[in-house]
């Protein structure tokens, strides 16, 4: 039987990266924080399906975020978004166009984080738990703080030589 493509942590593409300092010692990368959580999706007016979802954030990668839905074919649908923009979500309306997330609260699944998703091929209202999202957060956070996300970013010099070719 085929193994569940999200039952596991993805393999870790790192190794440690030199980062100045003694010569011939490295300091290693962080670990990337993943987490697979289960959204109700509304496929319907009257129709709620569940979609096992794969949280993941990468320390080389820290303004952003990737959540892989895995629909239960062979491919799945990648997102990706600003960590900025998931923290929002949790407090308040955050987003516009193509991503858009706020808290709620129902009686029956309690303190969520709702998703909305349009895409070219379609759109996808998703909720989640919000203290399992504001957990996940949190790791992230414990491996890169949000001082330490803001030095991550290429400089001005770099931004413009890249623009200028």
């Amino acid at each position: 039987m085929p193994r569940e493509p999200l039952s596991a942590a993805s393999p870790s593409p790192f190794a440690a990266t030199p980062t100045g300092g003694e010569a011939g010692l490295s300091a290693a990368v962080p670990a990337l924080v993943e987490e697979v959580l289960t959204l109700r999706i509304a496929l319907d007016q009257d129709l709620v399906g569940e979609v096992r979802t794969r949280f993941r954030y990468d320390p080389e990668r820290p303004y952003e975020v990737l959540l892989t839905f895995h629909v239960g074919r062979s491919d799945e649908a990648d997102w990706v978004f600003s960590r900025e923009l998931l923290r929002d979500g949790l407090r308040g309306l955050s987003g516009q166009g193509d991503v858009k997330l706020w808290p709620a609260y129902c009686p029956c699944h309690g303190s969520t984080l709702h998703m909305a998703l349009e895409s070219p091929y379609g759109s996808a209202l998703l909720e989640v738990s919000k203290p399992s999202v504001q957990d996940w957060l949190a790791r992230t956070y414990s491996c890169v703080s949000e001082a330490t996300e803001a030095s991550a970013g290429p400089t001005d010099a770099q931004l413009a030589a890249l623009l200028t070719g």
